[in-house]
């Protein structure tokens, strides 16, 4: 099972903007060459296809995508491969967001 992380903004008592907002995330992730933005995420099963809407922002690495998900203010990720967690904890980073679990 993959954990989730957050990348949020909420537990930051001095930083005025709280939330990530779909702008910032937009020209942010627009800079990086190996992102897409996208309104849907569909996860293929071995029967069955679902759609998920929202705003994803996904991540190129190698042949696989993985979807960095913009939800009520937050950035969300699953870390399936230890590759994932440096390039989530530099979009941390670059955003002045903080990571947690959940």
């Amino acid at each position: 099972m993959n954990q989730r992380f957050r990348i949020t903004r909420s537990i930051q008592q001095n930083n005025v903007e709280q939330s990530i907002s779909l702008e910032e995330c937009k020209h942010y992730f627009a800079a990086q060459p190996d992102f897409t933005y996208s309104q849907v995420f569909i996860v293929k099963g071995p029967d069955t296809m679902m759609s998920i809407d929202g705003d994803f922002f996904m991540w190129k690495h190698g042949d696989v995508e993985i979807p960095f998900r913009l939800y009520m203010g937050d950035l969300y990720v699953a870390i399936s491969s230890e590759a994932i967690v440096p390039k989530m904890l530099e979009i941390a980073t670059d955003l002045l967001a903080d990571v947690v679990e959940g």
